[in-house]
């Protein structure tokens, strides 16, 4: 039973091993081509200037769009040796979190979530969770994802917040893109059973390292055509769509745990591969 030896393509980079070893346990055969390095830009200064900000008051609300922004902002405040006061001065605010991931981070150093947007944890559901807030004239700060999450910072400075975006960390490309490219070819040939998309800037880099060699058409007719597309949630289904491809899995649930019981549900009733 479980993915009766169907081969799948993975193209997340930090949980990896973990995805492909939950893919495995279920009887499936992962190939893992990591698609996103995360590259922290360095910024003390503006982390300092936040955690003066934040102790002193300022701030009606941080809102945490990301568990890996979390996770670089407190090195970077430890690194200017105010991690604590940075930690008190959070226990103290309201915070608000898009998911699981900030959540996860936040209640490590004990710090209370305030607000916390629902499934499917998208820019949707943060708007609808701060309905009824007035926010004109209000100190926001945000904390960004691997880009800039515009339609969120659009929409607070809309209402009239007066808006501190941090942004810690970069989606880039991997150094190696060879494993992106071979996993692009294999596609084309039809040699996965399926292909797995954990976050929408996976499907813009698999597009663009196409491009580079030739094969964004023949990558977006496989897609459709030769295997079974999954995404994690509606965000990277989204992205999917605008790129062309239609997903035939998405979990009820945007969990990595959700997305490989989907799968192997899915193929849980084809031949062994």
């Amino acid at each position: 039973m479980g993915f009766n030896g169907a081969r799948i393509a993975l193209l997340e980079s930090r949980l990896s091993g973990e995805l492909a070893t939950l893919i495995r346990n279920n009887g499936g055969d992962p190939t893992s081509a990591p698609s996103v390095k995360e590259v922290p830009l360095g910024r003390q200064h503006e982390v300092a200037a936040f955690i003066d900000r934040l102790t002193a008051g300022a701030y009606t609300f941080v809102l945490f769009m990301t568990g890996v922004g979390v996770k670089a902002l407190f090195n970077e405040a430890e690194g200017l040796g105010r991690l604590e006061e940075l930690l008190r001065a959070l226990r103290k605010t309201t915070t608000i979190c898009r998911g699981p991931k900030p959540i996860a981070v936040l209640k490590r150093y004990d710090i209370p979530i305030s607000i916390a947007a629902p499934e499917p944890n998208t820019t949707t559901e943060i708007i609808q969770a701060l309905k009824g807030l007035d926010l004109a004239n209000q100190r926001v700060a945000m904390l960004h994802y691997g880009e800039r999450a515009d339609e969120m910072a659009e929409y607070l400075i809309a209402q009239g917040a007066v808006l501190d975006e941090l942004w810690l960390y970069e989606w880039q490309l991997p150094d190696d893109t060879e494993p992106m490219k071979k996993l692009i070819q294999d596609v084309i040939r039809g040699d996965f059973d399926s292909v797995a998309f954990t976050s929408k800037v996976q499907v813009r880099h698999l597009f663009q390292v196409a491009s580079e060699i030739g094969k964004a058409d023949e990558l977006k007719e496989a897609l459709n055509s030769k295997t079974v597309v999954t995404a994690i949630g509606p965000t990277c289904a989204a992205a999917l769509n605008e790129a062309g491809v239609t997903p035939r899995i998405v979990p009820e649930h945007p969990r990595m745990g959700y997305m490989v019981k989907a799968m192997a549900d899915y193929f849980a009733t084809r031949p062994e591969a």
